[in-house]
């Protein structure tokens, strides 16, 4: 049986497990870490745990986890929620209020996440697609792309 999600913006934190500094990979730098009081440190495979934990919510019940109750009204209503998010977060971005696109980065990243899971995407696949473009301008890897007739 799933546990019940806590509320997001009103939950208290709770103590991860200690985790070894990330390390070296290829000749990179480890990724940047943040320490936060009673969690411990914030480093991006936090996404990666968010996914398991959206995932093990899938096909549990609506009524005691809003990931599950996201999947259960289709992929529309979870591209409509990312959709807001994504607007609320351009808004604070532009508004200049930086505590407030924190807030609204992550509940991006939540939902883009719940699309994930919907979708059967896979974070690795994501990751790996990033290596693939990583030391390629924008420029270039736009271009290589197959182009529109109809743009």
């Amino acid at each position: 049986m799933a546990k019940p999600e806590k509320s997001r913006k009103n939950a208290p934190a709770k103590a991860a497990p200690a985790k070894p500094a990330p390390a070296k990979v290829a000749g990179k730098a480890p990724a940047a870490t943040i320490e936060i009081e009673a969690v411990g440190p914030a480093t991006p495979d936090v996404l990666d745990r968010l996914f398991e934990v959206v995932e093990s919510r899938r096909g549990t019940d609506p009524s005691v986890s809003h990931s599950a109750r996201l999947m259960a009204r289709g992929r529309r209503k979870i591209a409509q929620k990312f959709g807001e998010e994504a607007v609320e977060c351009l808004i604070e971005a532009v508004a200049g209020n930086r505590e407030e696109l924190i807030s609204e980065s992550a509940d991006v990243l939540y939902h883009l996440i719940v699309m994930w899971v919907d979708a059967g995407v896979k974070p690795a696949e994501v990751w790996t697609e990033l290596l693939r473009r990583e030391g390629t301008s924008g420029v270039a890897e736009k271009a290589s792309r197959p182009r529109d007739p109809l743009a």
